[in-house]
């Protein structure tokens, strides 16, 4: 496979062979920075044009943006960009040709070699059988090492899926791992040409080794990569692979989609999972791994032998299995994790809005509170209006819930409070008897409230009433794997009918990927956005042909 690779990067120049030839398990970390591919000094490296690099005195930022798109360089970059939106590759490279040539040549920069890098890929990708357009993909890549444009992460990646187009995941591995060497910061998709390849040509020790490197280099995978490495592992019959990797969807996943789904149901009906297992084991160190996981695992490895069988089914409202009758546990949350998880959303906020110092300190004087309400998003639930009304029966519908003698706490944007259907006499009644109860809080012009509402219910660890699912840039931030399993157990979500609002409350058991104490698993598959379907589980067991060391110990007595 290497010397496919070797092949294939022959075509490119010497410092992207360079790249490429070097052997994907030697450590390159001792070579000089010169001797690093990409390294050398560029002669224009960005994607400004020449119109944009060389100002004219007192020329205003408009005019000058407007000189560059009205430049040779600008208009070709809109022509690009034109082709990338209609997947013309014929276009580009016709364009391509006319900018290289003698007679009108055009300074080409990153921003129009990475576009028509994107069309080879895509085009390669689609058409996988004829190498026409990978192969003019790397000619364009040696044409841009020539002008001395230096490549960016974007570029690299786009190469890798050149190489993976080929059906050479050796040459897309090396790219990455060169680009991590080089200094550029791999991305997720900059490891998915390589890592989909060799799950692609069926080697799960190539796929393991890209795994491992994206691991190190702090890249989470996310469900594509997961279930193409649970696909190989399980194709190629290697149970402790996939033991691995179902806790580690558990982790990183906690619900699969439907696809993800058929594909571990295929698992559990192979003949190498009925083979997989302890014949023996330590009952004291399964129970002791369930205990030290909080409860839902004990990461013990399959237990016993034998057939699966394997269904779909639902939970009733206690969190007991209709079809096997085995009861899901409430996975614990420490205490400490959440305390962090405050922090860390508080610090968050602080560094991004000076007010929010004012509403913890409000908190200290106002708080406890057992349920949080987002009142923008309970107020404009299915209408374009913001209804006091409705957040009301809200509020009061909650405290019936939580049966507190004190209102939740209401956050809301101070414009609303001020201003619109808040000027209503009715209204203004209702925010009164919220100040008077100090349940109400007003967040500043400026500030997102969403932060405010959040932070109040983790640090109090009470309901969060919100249809909202946080998934924008501003719960990314959080980055960790604490957030989904803390709205698991504190969401509220609304729906509403013709009886009014229902309360969809946490599960008293955690949706999320459940080993037992007698081997058997539940896989709980994503819902969509319909709260109101029974979500579907994959219930997993099998009549065990070994023992517990206590059982058989037992026997022998």
């Amino acid at each position: 496979m290497r010397v496919a690779a070797a092949a294939a990067a022959a075509a490119i120049r010497p410092t992207a062979a360079l790249l490429l030839l070097f052997p994907p398990h030697r450590r390159t970390t001792s070579l000089r920075r010169s001797s690093l591919p990409f390294a050398r000094p560029r002669r224009h490296s960005t994607t400004t044009t020449t119109a944009e690099s060389h100002p004219k005195p007192n020329e205003s930022n408009a005019a000058r943006r407007r000189r560059a798109r009205d430049s040779p360089e600008g208009l070709l970059k809109a022509k690009l960009d034109m082709c990338s939106r209609d997947n013309d590759l014929p276009t580009a490279l016709a364009l391509y040709e006319a900018a290289i040539s003698p007679d009108s040549l055009i300074p080409l920069s990153l921003g129009h070699y990475n576009c028509l890098l994107y069309l080879c890929a895509n085009a390669a990708a689609a058409d996988s059988s004829s190498p026409d357009a990978a192969q003019r993909g790397f000619d364009i890549f040696s044409r841009m090492e020539a002008d001395g444009v230096q490549p960016n992460e974007a570029t690299l990646t786009i190469l890798a899926r050149l190489a993976a187009a080929r059906r050479d995941p050796a040459m897309a591995f090396s790219i990455v791992r060169r680009m991590a060497t080089a200094g550029t910061a791999p991305h997720l998709r900059s490891y998915g040409p390589a890592l989909f390849a060799y799950c692609d040509a069926g080697d799960a020790d190539g796929a393991t080794e890209v795994e491992a490197h994206m691991d190190a280099s702090g890249v989470v995978p996310e469900e594509a990569e997961l279930a193409a490495l649970l696909r190989v592992n399980s194709a190629r019959g290697r149970p402790d692979q996939v033991y691995r990797l179902l806790h580690r969807a558990r982790v990183l996943l906690r619900q699969v989609a439907d696809a993800t789904a058929q594909l571990l149901e295929s698992w559990f009906a192979s003949h190498a999972a009925s083979e997989a297992g302890l014949d023996h084991w330590d009952a004291t160190k399964v129970k002791q791994g369930l205990r030290n996981g909080g409860g839902g695992w004990h990461g013990q490895g399959w237990l016993g032998k034998g057939q699966w069988t394997v269904a779909r089914t639902d939970m009733d409202k206690d969190g007991t299995c209709h079809r096997c009758g085995e009861k899901l546990v409430c996975i614990d949350i420490d205490p400490s994790e959440t305390h962090s998880f405050a922090e860390s959303v508080a610090q968050i906020a602080i560094n991004r809005d000076a007010n929010f110092v004012k509403f913890q300190k409000w908190l200290e004087c106002h708080g406890p509170f057992d349920a949080v309400i987002d009142a923008a998003n309970v107020g404009l639930y299915n209408r374009n209006s913001f209804s006091f009304y409705e957040v009301n029966r809200v509020v009061n519908g909650i405290q019936r819930i939580t049966k507190s003698k004190k209102l939740p706490l209401i956050i809301l944007h101070k414009n609303r409070v001020n201003g619109g259907p808040a000027k209503l006499p009715q209204n203004q009644k209702l925010l009164e008897s919220w100040q008077r109860a100090g349940a109400l809080y007003a967040t500043p012009p400026g500030s997102n409230d969403d932060w405010y509402w959040l932070y109040a219910a983790v640090i109090y660890r009470s309901l969060l009433v919100t249809n909202d699912e946080m998934r924008d840039h501003l719960f990314q931030l959080l980055g960790t794997s604490f957030f989904p399993r803390w709205k698991e157990n504190h969401q509220v979500r609304l729906t509403f009918s013709g009886r009014g609002w229902n309360f969809h409350l946490p599960p008293p058991y955690s949706i999320v990927i459940q080993e037992s104490e007698d081997g058997s698993w539940h896989v709980p598959t994503t819902n969509g956005d319909d709260i109101e379907k029974p979500r579907q589980w994959i219930c997993a067991t099998r009549k065990i042909s070994g023992k517990s060391s206590q059982a058989l110990a037992r026997a022998v007595g």
